[in-house]
């Protein structure tokens, strides 16, 4: 079970992607979101979300699949959208290696 600190999916797939919320750690215990990740991820929200309407709205939010519509829409993507991947993820990769998104 997750507690949702925002209900924008880009921003629970950017912080988790991508993206910020709190997920169920391996303890079981509920891992908060650092603010300077909760930071970044509204930021790339900010730069891709016209992408993420645009292309990825049906695509069910949770364990990278908003991230993984967005990279498989790469040609797609706005030029600022694109340059924010790599961004996004190694925000991804933080979360997972911090416990507050699962593998």
């Amino acid at each position: 079970m997750s507690r949702v600190l925002n209900s924008s999916p880009l921003i629970l797939t950017l912080a988790t992607a991508v993206l910020a919320a709190a997920a169920v750690a391996p303890s079981g215990a509920v891992a908060q979101v650092p603010p300077q990740m909760r930071s970044e991820a509204m930021s790339l929200m900010q730069l891709c979300h016209g992408d993420y309407d645009r292309l990825c709205s049906g695509v069910q939010p949770g364990g990278g699949r908003i991230l993984a519509c967005l990279q498989n829409h790469a040609s797609q993507l706005s030029a600022a959208c694109g340059q924010a991947m790599p961004r996004a993820e190694a925000l991804k990769n933080s979360a997972v290696a911090g416990g507050v998104m699962p593998k």
